[in-house]
């Protein structure tokens, strides 16, 4: 087959995928043999359809074809048999041993004889090499393991794993490209031709019959005409005009992109029971020669790919519950008017803009309840408005908000008023909201407003009941486009791009639906919206779904999802009362969910399913049609509830958020009274900048939904400061904790079989079930705490003892030391996310270790340059950032090592990398002080800064900086021996700092507690302190004699590094300078580390920069 026939075939799988012909795909998968799905062998053999596995294997390859291929096939018949036999089923087991078993008696017949003796046994797992044979689902993940590395290392399977980077519906882009360039050859061109097969080729017909000219002497081959669109086979689809070259279509075709699965490596070793066949090595084969254990008989060469790898795969892979939907009620606000469009800031999920049916205005900090700004309406230059407007205004002076909302990056807000007028509000931060622009947009309402960014220019995009659509420049107030072509009043907008064509929906009151390009060209679309009267329209967060939403006049209610493709409603939802009350609002999350309000109550569909999936009913209390909007992760959801009050409700993660940043927030316990204005606190900032495509807030809900919650609502000239007798009275009373006595906390020094120099690097385990400590001679020692009575979790914990354990062969995990004192190098490691292996260096080669075996599974990377800090990439294994003792960082590929880039900017060695999952950022620091942050998807530097040392200090012997990022995943936490300090990882501006006494010992290490409320900081006099991470104020100190014995806290024992459990925010180890492993927690009668003290004014101040710097700092504590 030509390589164009097998493309095409990869065109047709990728066209069935998307129509979801799932069984379709998997036959011709195997019979081409091009791809093989991993995914979809992963899921039939988790299912144990064992003919279906054959069956599919048997397209790629067939037992005899190599030893990799005997291997699999084996594998998977001897879990079929063992499976019969737990079953006592030995009829089967019968009949598999001589059909499918015998087969492998020819090449090992000894192995054959023992697999038959096991029907001899009650129980198979009286077979010594059995006994540790679990359930059928465990045994099942632990041969998969090994499956997925023999497909990997077999060469039949090379080029067959990884599916064609294609973009979306390619097939469908290459016909509707032969459909353009088709209508370029008609004579007289329509502007909306209707295309009814593709069975003939596409003609719009002459008046006087005769033939469109062929490609070979048409004259139209040069500019393009000036034409109207043509719609892809009826889908959203124009073409993008630009002369000389032939268009692509607006947005038709599209359809979900391949998305990447990822396989979950399972801990173990290898396959459990008997191994396969004798396979000799092969020198010759084309596999690297670094080995890896396979089974119990033998081992076969496989090469270093050993942590999860993504291929990409079909379809969508979700990882959420109906559980995950924010049903608790976290908070309920009185905004003192009715709600009539919310949206949350793009990045600080804690901030909530509020517009009402009067035109006021609020921003509220929903975890303080506080309305930090609030505004009533009113124009801002009357002279400059129309004397339409003016007179509109003198006849009805009421107005209302029709939207607000955010702009992408959250420094702009836009207010469409229900009357000519829309204005653009900057926001700078704590309560600082100013007038920005005012726009006399629209004659009559402006029904909706949203941002874009087309050219990568900040637009504002307004609709009206003047029937016309406006594109205005967001920084001058310019108007760059108008659109016109509707028929009635404008109702919503919704921008949106797709393959770097941009383009706006719009929905008018008689139904229709058009699209239009920002080229003043006229509609491309021009469809009818079912309910034919307010709709809008919304994609899913991750672009790929169109969904809209409308009412009828007579108040039937319709949420539809289009087929982009077809210009046709793919599926419609039930669930609606008969007669809505009112105009529903819709909103989606987590490219999952949709959700609406409806009858008293929030109701909630999977995307994937017409029939209702829950309803929320928030305690009650809701209006009839209730306004609604979620967070950008989906973690809280606003809604509108009678008496003009917003309810917050949360999900666990929700709960979470809003318990780290109540530290951060003030007193809400007094009367507002005595309540003083608090300051936004930026470090509530979790979420990733918003694309440029907003969409419909409340009304629709976006391309992007944007993330926040709700807050109280008290007037902003309402908040009186607090008394300062009353909080100098509360300062009085507030007292540092210090923990000098062994039985004021819960301390437990670790068993130790191996005695170690010292500590230099320690983490617990992702589970939270074991802790990993890399000592200075290179070795790494590992305790597990096992289930029992008193843990029963078998998490790590102070009061039970843990093992110091030791695989059964006696292996010790020992890192390559290049011929140098290891006691002189600069240790690191880094645990793979699943616990399955560590990544880890001492001066040497970097070693990766199977954390079940603590076999070596590869070693790379020799010196120089020497490893001095790793860390995985956190949304692929296979991709390691490696910071070297020459300042460079090294971006890795362990699959197929390679290093992809090398990133240059420090002046010394690098001592702390860490990854931003949301913010695609790497951040790394230097033993040079500076702290630099490096795009991760170019590798390109985007800013840097240095450590603000207080004049007059001498950097101390141990500088290493380690950093750290928040929970937020926005600011990160900076380590240094003089001082802790918290930045915004976008601007790199520290925010918070806290200054070390001169004369006092330094800091040796610090960390984040695990919600990262807490930073607990180790010190070289071997003291432990326990800081507020809202305010870097100390709240608890643990002195040496808490812990150690009078004999040794003498002596120069101290912490060299101190690590978080994942899970318990009290709880942390530390590593010492006498090999030894201390793990803390407070006692349960307090159950925390001392008391958070006052801030300032009275109010627990959030991260700020004017209280970075050593006035920040608690000099007096220490």
């Amino acid at each position: 087959m030509s390589s164009l026939s097998r493309e095409l075939v990869f065109l047709i799988l990728q066209f069935l995928d998307e129509e979801k012909f799932k069984e379709t795909v998997y036959k011709l998968e195997q019979e081409s043999g091009f791809f093989f799905n991993i995914k979809h062998f992963e899921d039939e053999v988790h299912n144990g359809n064992w003919d279906e596995v054959e069956r599919y294997l048997s397209g790629f390859t067939k037992v005899d074809d190599n030893r990799y291929s005997m291997k699999i096939f084996f594998e998977i018949r001897k879990q079929k048999y063992l499976e019969a036999l737990d079953k006592h089923d030995r009829s089967k087991a019968v009949d598999i041993l001589i059909k499918d078993l015998k087969v492998f008696s020819t090449f090992n017949e000894e192995l054959f004889r023992e697999i038959t003796q096991l029907l001899t046994l009650d129980n198979f797992r009286e077979n010594e090499q059995l006994s540790k044979y679990g359930d059928t689902k465990s045994a099942r993940a632990i041969m998969l393991v090994e499956l997925k590395k023999l497909i990997e290392a077999n060469p039949l399977f090379r080029d067959k794993l990884q599916f064609p980077n294609l973009k979306s519906s390619r097939l469908r882009t290459l016909i509707n490209q032969s459909l353009n360039w088709q209508h370029q050859l008609c004579k007289n061109p329509r502007p909306n031709p209707d295309i009814k097969t593709l069975f003939v080729d596409h003609s719009c017909g002459q008046p006087n019959g005769a033939r469109a000219p062929s490609p070979a002497n048409s004259p139209l081959l040069g500019p393009l005409p000036k034409v109207g669109g043509f719609p892809p086979l009826g889908a959203h689809g124009p073409f993008q005009p630009a002369p000389g070259a032939v268009p692509a279509p607006l947005a038709g075709w599209m359809s979900n992109p391949p998305s990447t699965v990822t396989h979950p490596a399972v801990p173990g070793g290898g396959v459990i029971g008997l191994g396969g066949p004798s396979i000799p090595g092969d020198a010759s084969d084309p596999v690297s020669k670094r080995t890896r254990s396979l089974g119990i008989v033998d081992e076969v060469n496989l090469p270093v790919n050993v942590l999860p790898v993504t291929f990409p795969g079909h379809g969508h892979a979700q990882a959420f519950t109906p559980d995950d939907l924010p049903k608790a009620v976290g908070r309920t606000l009185n905004q003192g008017s009715s709600p009539m469009s919310m949206d949350f800031h793009p990045l600080q999920l804690t901030l909530l803009l509020v517009g009402t049916n009067v035109g006021d205005i609020s921003l509220w900090d929903v975890v303080s309840r506080e309305r930090l700004c609030a505004r009533n309406f009113k124009v801002w230059d009357l002279s400059l408005c129309t004397t339409t407007l003016q007179a509109a205004l003198v006849k009805d002076p009421s107005v209302a908000v029709n939207r607000i909302m955010w702009s992408p990056d959250g420094t702009l807000f836009g207010v469409a008023y229900s009357l000519h007028i829309v204005q653009i509000f900057s926001f700078h931060g704590n309560n600082e909201v100013r007038q920005h622009l005012e726009i006399d947009a629209h004659v009559g309402g402006v029904n909706d407003l949203a941002f874009a960014q087309p050219n990568k220019q900040l637009c504002v995009i307004t609709c009206g009941d003047d029937k016309t659509i406006k594109v205005w420049d967001a920084v001058t107030g310019a108007k760059r486009f108008m659109f016109e072509g509707h028929e009635a009043p404008v109702y919503s907008v919704c921008p949106h791009s797709k393959e770097n064509i941009q383009f706006i929906f719009s929905t008018a009151l008689d139904g229709k639906i058009k699209a239009w390009l920002y080229d003043n060209m006229g509609s491309r679309v021009d469809y009818d919206a079912p309910g034919r009267w307010c709709t809008t329209m919304a994609y899913s967060a991750d672009g790929t779904r169109l969904f809209s939403c409308g009412t009828s006049k007579d108040g039937e209610s319709f949420i539809v999802e289009w087929n982009e493709s077809e210009g046709a409603v793919k599926r419609t939802y039930q669930g609606f009362r008969k007669r809505s009350f009112g105009v529903i609002q819709f909103d989606t999350t987590r490219n999952r969910y949709l959700a609406a309000g409806d009858d008293f109550s929030i109701k909630v569909w999977d995307m994937d399913n017409v029939n209702l999936l829950t309803t929320i009913d928030a305690d009650g209390g809701l209006t009839a049609s209730p306004r609604i909007r979620f967070n950008k992760d989906g973690s809280l959801l606003a809604v509108s509830t009678n008496e003009n009050g917003i309810k917050i409700l949360a999900n666990s993660d929700g709960v979470r958020l809003l318990r780290t940043f109540e530290n951060f927030s003030y007193d809400v316990s007094r009367t507002p009274e005595t309540l003083v204005k608090p300051k936004v606190n930026p470090i509530t900032a979790t979420a990733a900048t918003a694309p440029t495509s907003s969409g419909l807030a409340d009304r629709g809900a976006p391309a992007v939904v944007t993330s926040g919650m709700n807050g109280d609502a008290r007037i902003l000239g309402d908040v009186k400061p607090r008394i300062a007798e009353e909080s100098n009275e509360k300062s009085k009373i507030w007292k540092l904790t210090e923990i000098s006595e062994p039985s004021q906390c819960r301390s437990l020094r670790l068993p130790e079989n191996q005695r170690a120099n010292k500590i230099s690097r320690l983490i617990y385990t992702n589970s939270g079930g074991a802790i990993l400590a890399l000592a200075s001679n290179a070795v790494h020692l590992l305790w597990k705490w096992q289930r029992n009575d008193r843990n029963s979790a078998g998490k790590a914990t102070a009061t039970v003892a843990p093992q110091q354990w030791q695989p059964s062969s006696g292996l010790v995990m020992t890192n390559d030391v290049n011929k140098i004192n290891p006691e002189e190098a600069v240790p690191c490691f880094a645990l793979s996310k699943n616990d399955s292996y560590v990544m880890s260096a001492s001066g040497g080669k970097i070693s990766l270790f199977n954390m079940m075996t603590f076999k070596t599974m590869a070693t790379f990377m020799p010196p120089p340059p020497a490893a001095t800090f790793l860390a995985f990439h956190p949304q692929d294994n296979n991709i390691l950032a490696i910071g070297m003792d020459d300042s460079t960082v090294q971006i890795y590929n362990v699959r197929v090592d390679e290093v992809k880039s090398k990133l240059k900017g420090h002046s010394k060695r690098i001592t702390g990398l860490a990854f931003s999952n949301t913010l695609n950022v790497l951040v790394s620091s230097g033993a040079d002080a500076q702290i630099c942050v490096w795009s991760s998807d170019v590798w390109e530097k985007q800013k840097n800064t240095y450590l603000q040392i207080p004049n007059g200090r001498t950097a101390v012997a141990q500088s290493d900086t380690r950093v750290q990022f928040h929970q937020d995943q926005m600011h990160f936490l900076a380590v240094h021996g003089t001082q802790l300090a918290v930045y915004e990882a976008t601007k790199l501006e520290c925010v918070k700092q806290w200054v070390q006494h001169e004369s006092s010992a330094p800091i040796s290490h610090a960390t984040f507690s695990c919600d990262s409320q807490l930073v607990c900081a180790s010190f070289f006099d071997a003291s432990i302190c326990v800081f507020n991470a809202a305010n870097l104020k100390m709240q608890c100190r643990i002195i040496p004699s808490a812990y150690l014995p009078a004999t040794v806290s003498n002596s120069n024992v101290h912490p060299l590094v101190i690590a978080a459990h994942p899970q318990e925010p009290n709880q942390f180890a530390l590593g010492l300078s006498d090999g030894g492993v201390h793990v803390f927690e407070p006692l349960d009668s307090h159950g925390k580390w001392g008391v958070p003290p006052p801030a300032e004014n009275g109010s627990a101040s959030g991260v700020s920069a004017s209280s970075a710097g050593p006035s920040g700092s608690d000099h007096a504590e220490r």
